[in-house]
């Protein structure tokens, strides 16, 4: 073995290769005195101290709590500048949707977006995602959707992927050029749904820098029937799906996540019982983002039911510049609990195995079990229920990405 770590007080994690759901959402795995091996960046043991057990490097991990690595399923990190401006228009009570009709909200980032370099996104970035991993998070995912044009989003995907390969956390792309409509297309909806379909996505397969189509599903930006044939195109073409949905209005984005074979459904604020049923039966898992409803002081997601309906759920930060200026997936994790009412168990699943699951990493990261890739965060904490306790500070003691320690908060 090339790294023994000694001394875990506590390790909590999920356990296997597929999205938790119902009442499996909330087992998890919890060894007192526990000992973990890591060989060749994966994890080789995992149980309670075996003084027979020997390697390289021993660690001791004084007593405390070890977690596996964070997963931040739903991310639009790639941006140019910021939109602090706006804060006063939303303490005035001008909604999100008139903001964005005013030329503000994503269109405003647009254009900054498209005004930066990519090296100026890609330094940006970097230093984001660092923050992010100091944090815990050793897997996210990451949007385009700043660029609405072929150009651009493909600046911002090419940085997407230089980022992945230029820093240890893992980063999996996001195609999301149906954000909104730019201002060229503003009076030709069709015409813009024809050039993602025809220009932007061909193009996108044709150079693998996306894994994944996403859309933003809702009243005022892309109606049912456009999404679907968006998604269904993106499909043919070897992505797979996932769908911003039922943020402001119930207009049915569950129920078309589970009707186009999406991975997941992404925010679900308003989604109706028709629509937790439609994700049930099809396996979609919910990722929920309880820091936008927080930012943008709105309810929050049904997470219970949907758990309850045997719904696999996720927790992101939705970090962007508008409605979730926050990569702090621990202030998450907490509203996971104070306003979805989760268990620390189930909270924990769904910022680990489910998030992975929803980025289709499952099988390699979001659990501490032999085989799976070391990722790790060992807290400043004795127990799960002190870092869901816990708000406003990092407790992050140290942070793991494939068996190397890259953050270690002394």
């Amino acid at each position: 073995m090339d790294m023994l770590l000694k001394n875990i007080g506590v390790l909590a994690t999920p356990v296997g290769t597929v999205a938790r759901a119902g009442q499996c959402q909330g087992e998890i795995r919890v060894i007192e005195n526990a000992m973990v091996g890591v060989t060749d960046g994966k994890f080789s043991y995992v149980g309670t101290f075996d003084e027979t057990l020997t390697a390289a490097s021993v660690i001791d991990c004084g007593g405390k709590l070890m977690t596996p690595g964070l997963v931040d399923a739903h991310t639009h990190m790639v941006f140019g500048g910021w939109r602090q401006k706006e804060m006063s228009l939303k303490l005035e009570g001008v909604s999100y949707l008139d903001i964005l009709k005013s030329g503000g909200g994503i269109l405003n980032t647009v254009e900054q977006t498209r005004q930066a370099t990519e090296e100026e996104l890609y330094d940006k970035t970097l230093r984001l995602l660092s923050e992010m991993m100091a944090l815990g998070v050793t897997t996210c995912e990451a949007k385009s959707g700043y660029g609405l044009d072929l150009e651009n989003e493909l600046k911002q995907l090419r940085v997407i992927k230089r980022v992945n390969e230029g820093h240890p956390a893992d980063v999996a792309a996001t195609f999301m050029g149906a954000h909104a409509f730019p201002k060229e297309f503003e009076n030709n909806r069709g015409g813009y749904v024809k050039y993602i379909i025809d220009e932007m996505l061909p193009k996108i397969a044709e150079k693998g820098l996306a894994k994944f189509c996403d859309i933003f599903t809702e009243t005022a930006v892309f109606t049912i029937d456009e999404s679907y044939d968006i998604l269904m195109a993106a499909k043919k073409l070897g992505l797979s799906l996932k769908v911003h949905a039922d943020e402001i209005d119930p207009i049915g984005g569950a129920q078309l996540a589970a009707r186009v074979g999406a991975i997941s459904a992404e925010h679900l604020i308003e989604t109706s019982d028709e629509g937790i049923l439609a994700m049930a039966s099809k396996g979609v898992i919910a990722v929920l983002l309880p820091s936008t409803s927080f930012y943008l002081d709105k309810d929050f997601a049904r997470a219970n039911d949907m758990i309850d309906a045997g719904v696999a759920v996720a927790i992101a930060t939705d970090f962007n510049p508008g409605s979730s200026p926050c990569l702090n997936l621990q202030f998450a994790m907490n509203l996971a609990c104070l306003k979805y009412k989760l268990t620390p168990a189930q909270a924990l699943t769904a910022v680990t195995l489910n998030g992975a699951a929803a980025i289709d990493r499952a099988d390699i990261c979001g659990s501490i079990e032999v085989g799976k890739m070391a990722d790790l965060v060992i807290w400043d904490a004795d127990d799960l229920d002190y870092i869901f306790y816990r708000y406003g500070s990092n407790l992050a003691k140290s942070v793991m990405k494939k068996g190397v320690f890259y953050v270690n908060h002394r």
